[in-house]
């Protein structure tokens, strides 16, 4: 998945932003939740890592490397990484109702 930062005249909302994560992949065979979680999941670790080497840039002064994208590249790992843990905190708390169901 590319997290390239481009200059888009309008922000993404949440929903938008959502659907190009969750966008199908060319070639792509049939997803099932599984592969959609764990394709998210290794969308949010590049955009850590991302993150993680533009600071590492910053903190070494590499004058091609801007604060501002660095705080952005920041920001969007750690967005993704919020909606990451609601998802799992969700499906806990589905695991459990379910669990708790009396047969």
């Amino acid at each position: 998945m590319d997290l390239r930062i481009s200059s888009t005249p309008n922000p993404l909302t949440g929903t938008e932003l959502a659907r190009r994560v969750m966008a199908p992949q060319p070639a792509a065979q049939e997803v099932g939740f599984s592969t959609a979680f764990r394709n998210a999941l290794q969308a949010v670790s590049a955009a850590q890592e991302q993150a993680s080497g533009l600071q590492r840039e910053v903190q070494l002064e590499n004058p091609r490397v801007s604060i501002e994208e660095t705080m952005v590249a920041v920001q969007k790992a750690q967005i993704g990484f919020q909606a990451t843990l609601h998802v799992r905190n969700r499906m806990v708390q589905a695991y459990t109702d379910i669990m708790n169901m009396q047969v």
